[in-house]
């Protein structure tokens, strides 16, 4: 019986180990490199910074939540709920997890924009992002 159990508990163990949502799947120079690939353009870091900073005629900017610039943690401008840095050099997980990274986008463009943001535009925000160091 203990080999049994001991044998799940490796298995399981593994399992856990091999799991996608214990690891990255992508980093943000590689969220950058697909999203510059799919706009057919490299991502424009000054480009990206207007386009963070602007509310595109509704009521929030990504700066909203996000702050200015995005290098400490932010709060969300409805619920109040902390946010991590968004700036990868000041948060270490951020963009390493491709849902996570589709799902945010689609969810803040449409937020800020009421439509989900182009490749373009993801990949001038991306570049910007990737650009602030400590």
């Amino acid at each position: 019986m203990t080999t049994v159990r001991t044998l799940a508990l490796a298995a399981l163990c593994l399992w856990a180990a091999a799991s996608p949502s214990h690891a990255a799947d992508t980093t943000a120079a590689q969220q950058l490199a697909h999203w510059s690939a799919q706009a057919g353009s490299p991502g424009n870091a000054d480009k990206g910074k207007v386009f963070f900073n602007a509310r595109h005629g509704g009521e929030w900017s990504c700066a909203s939540c996000h702050g200015t610039p995005p290098t400490t943690q932010g709060k969300h401008a409805s619920t109040g709920k902390s946010i991590a840095p968004l700036a990868p050099a000041f948060n270490p997980k951020a963009f390493t997890d491709t849902a996570k990274v589709d799902k945010w986008f689609r969810r803040n463009c449409n937020d800020v924009l009421s439509r989900e943001c182009t490749a373009v535009e993801k990949a001038d925000v991306l570049a910007y992002l990737n650009a602030l160091k400590p």
